[in-house]
């Protein structure tokens, strides 16, 4: 067994090991399963790296020089993005693509865990679950690497090593920038889910995480003595009606089908509790499941503060910031990577995914191609209930081979479906 906090100093792979592991005529799930066997180790060792090395949004530069290590030593020709904190790399050849994505970056939250793996990097973490994502494309694309020299995938696999998931100004839409997407027939992508059990997958046609857009109001006006607030423009009074009505009066004014949700987490004005402020402010997400409501989003929460504030004498100045679009799954694709899993792992182990109201800037891959993401069960047994983006996060690591082996089978049911 690899130490847990060093890496190996050459390829996961040898040469040695292609004829023992792939060369055979065994079914893919056997030969899989006899791979993951030689070099699950390695890959474990990999993502407890990871895990105690986290990099933060658009820093990701050791990562992602990491992963093109291992590519390269595979005998790939990785390429990386334009300031060095992603990668991409085609594996087989042809003119039909498909394309797996991983992220890369960790959570600005300390590691509370008591592992040897525990992160090196004050207020850095793979709380959710980046470290496995990184680590089982690279499993894949190790894998696949020796099918393709072994008689062929039957195409192009494209996996994408992206930046900045964290992060509102987020990676996707500069990967896509740089290529991604040429070619492109569908995208696909998992992502660590605690709440399932390892060895189980969660699959959902449709919308599977929503929008999310960040508010931030700003209200101005008169002060003054809470005495005599008939002069003044009360301002915590006009924030309490802005908390308070605007996300009852979207419920009125959206079809509630569009899943749209807005609730504030900050909310300041003032100091004394004599004194009426002449500012204040909220902070707040709104969150939605629906494209076109999420297209005309930000006009008419705009209009609603104004309107709310209007009766009050304050001045409201709204801040709307868009951050990610819905992940909304295509059907057929979502079918594929369906009945590629039930076949790496068996049907039993496919469940239909639970809606969250979590972002994903994976959807601004769908925006352009079909494709599908789906939930990695990595429910440790006998632990706590957890949740990503909590800073005690871990996972039981066989999720790793279980992912490996459901992405495998994806590429190739997809470069061989008709459907794209």
């Amino acid at each position: 067994m690899t130490s847990a906090l060093a890496l190996p100093k050459s390829s996961l792979l040898t040469s040695s090991m292609v004829s023992e592991i792939m060369s055979d005529t065994d079914p893919l799930p056997g030969r899989l399963d006899r791979w993951l066997a030689a070099h699950g180790a390695n890959l474990v060792a990999v993502r407890r790296h990871l895990h105690a090395h986290p990099e933060l949004s658009h820093q990701e530069f050791e990562t992602a020089a990491l992963v093109a290590r291992e590519l390269a030593a595979a005998g790939l020709q990785p390429k990386f993005l334009p300031r060095g904190n992603g990668v991409m790399c085609d594996i087989g050849s042809g003119d039909r693509v498909i394309a797996l994505r991983a992220d890369l970056d960790a959570l600005p939250l300390p590691d509370t865990k008591d592992v040897p793996y525990r992160s090196t990097v004050p207020n850095a973490a793979h709380a959710c679950g980046h470290d496995v994502h990184t680590t089982v494309l690279l499993g894949v694309g190790l894998a696949l690497a020796q099918l393709e020299q072994q008689g062929g995938i039957g195409g192009r696999v494209r996996l994408i090593f992206q930046p900045a998931e964290e992060s509102i100004n987020s990676g996707a839409p500069e990967m896509i920038s740089a290529g991604a997407l040429k070619d492109v027939a569908a995208i696909y992508a998992l992502h660590c889910a605690p709440q399932l059990p390892v060895g189980i997958v969660g699959v959902r046609s449709g919308a599977i995480t929503a929008a999310c857009d960040a508010v931030e109001v700003r209200l101005s006006g008169k002060g003054g003595h809470t005495a005599r607030p008939h002069l003044t423009a009360d301002l915590v009074y006009a924030l309490g009606r802005v908390v308070t009505e605007v996300p009852a009066l979207l419920g009125r004014r959206v079809d509630p089908r569009a899943g749209l949700s807005m609730v504030f987490g900050s909310i300041h004005a003032g100091e004394a509790s004599n004194a009426i402020p002449n500012e204040g402010s909220a902070k707040g997400t709104i969150r939605v499941l629906n494209r076109d409501a999420w297209r005309e989003a930000p006009d008419l929460v705009t209009q609603l503060i104004r309107d709310v504030v209007a009766g009050t004498g304050a001045k409201a100045d709204v801040r709307y910031t868009r951050g990610v679009p819905p992940v909304i799954n295509d059907r057929m694709a979502s079918a594929v990577i369906a009945g590629a899993a039930g076949a790496a792992l068996g049907a039993e182990r496919v469940v239909e995914a639970e809606i969250s109201m979590g972002g994903e800037d994976f959807a601004f891959y769908l925006e352009h191609v079909p494709g599908a993401m789906i939930r990695l069960g990595t429910g440790i047994p006998g632990a706590a209930p957890m949740d990503i983006h909590q800073s005690a996060f871990d996972v039981d690591e066989r999720a790793i081979g279980y992912g490996v082996r459901t992405m495998v089978h994806t590429a190739l049911a997809a470069l061989a479906s008709p459907s794209f």
